[in-house]
Parts: C-alpha cells; structure tokens; sequence
C-alpha cells in the first residue's frame, strides 16, 4: 500500500482513483485535529481535578474558622437582615432573623456570577438581579434561573444575646 504526504498529513492510497485518495486525506485530517481536542479535553479535565484536591487540601490546612460577632440579637428585628463580612472582608454574607430565636446566615453572592443576592422575606426567597435567579430563604437552595448550587451558608452560633459567625459550609448539591 503506497503512502504520500500530502501537507501535513499521510495518507494511505487504497484505490488507484483521485477521488478516493482525497477522501482518504479528508478523513485523516478530521481524525487528526478530533483526536488533538480529545486529548487537550482531557487534559483540562485532569488539571481540574488536580485543581481540587488542591483546594481541598488547603482548605483542610486552614484549621476552623474565627469565631466572628455579627450583631447583639436585640439589633435585629424579626424579618430584619444584617449584612456582614465573613471570614474576609471581601466575603459579603447576610444574616436573616426569621424568628424570635431563628437566625440563618448565607454568602451574599450568587452562585451564578457572583452577584449580590438580595433577600425577600415576603416571598421567601433571595432574589440575583443579574439573571432573574432565586435562592430558597431558609436552605439557600436555587429554585430559579441559572443558578444550579445553593448559596455557602455561614453556620451561626447565639451566646450571650449575641449572635456570631462560626464557620461556612461550602455544598455543591
């Protein structure tokens, strides 16, 4: 079976006829350049990965959070928010008093875009403005729009007529 090069691909002559040996070329160059973005696919696939056990990793490293004072309970008024910075600055949460003894805590940004999500109590939900997303008030579950992960919730802890930031439980379902 005779082979030539044509440009950057081989191709194997099977029958004697032009049509054929361009049809074989046509078929070498698309298994070509398929089998390239499979492999860079893959690739991208298994740095991600990496890139997760990674993070896991860290996160485990860091130890517990800070224990963080929000507000005094007598600040907030039931169906109130307090919005707060937890555990950085730049990590904007809010903190809803649903009750008389029930508070709840979420990251204020959408899991979309990062958008600040801002709370409904009369309907029960965050409403992202960015994309007509909504988050459910009470699991911080998405419920509408493009959002598919629930909001990071801030684990809350009450001592001492004072309500405080305890750590984050980052959920992917």
């Amino acid at each position: 079976m005779p082979t030539r090069v044509i440009g950057e691909y081989s191709a194997s002559v099977v029958l004697a006829t032009p049509k054929s040996a361009i049809l074989i070329v046509r078929e070498s160059a698309l298994s070509n350049k398929l089998s390239g973005f499979r492999s860079r696919c893959s690739l991208a696939f298994t740095a991600g990965q990496f890139w997760i056990v990674i993070q896991n990793y860290l996160r485990t490293r860091r130890g517990q959070l800070p224990l963080q004072k929000i507000a005094d309970v007598n600040e907030i008024a039931i169906g109130g928010a307090v919005s707060f910075a937890y555990p950085d600055a730049h990590d904007s949460c809010l903190l809803l008093r649903t009750g008389e003894s029930t508070f709840i805590a979420f990251s204020q940004k959408c899991t979309h875009l990062s958008c600040a999500v801002v709370p409904q109590m009369d309907k029960g939900r965050f409403q992202c403005p960015c994309h007509e997303g909504s988050f459910d008030l009470t699991t911080g579950e998405p419920v509408a729009g493009p959002p598919r992960r629930p909001l990071p919730k801030i684990t809350i802890q009450v001592r001492n007529g004072a309500v405080y930031a305890a750590g984050i439980e980052l959920r992917t379902i």
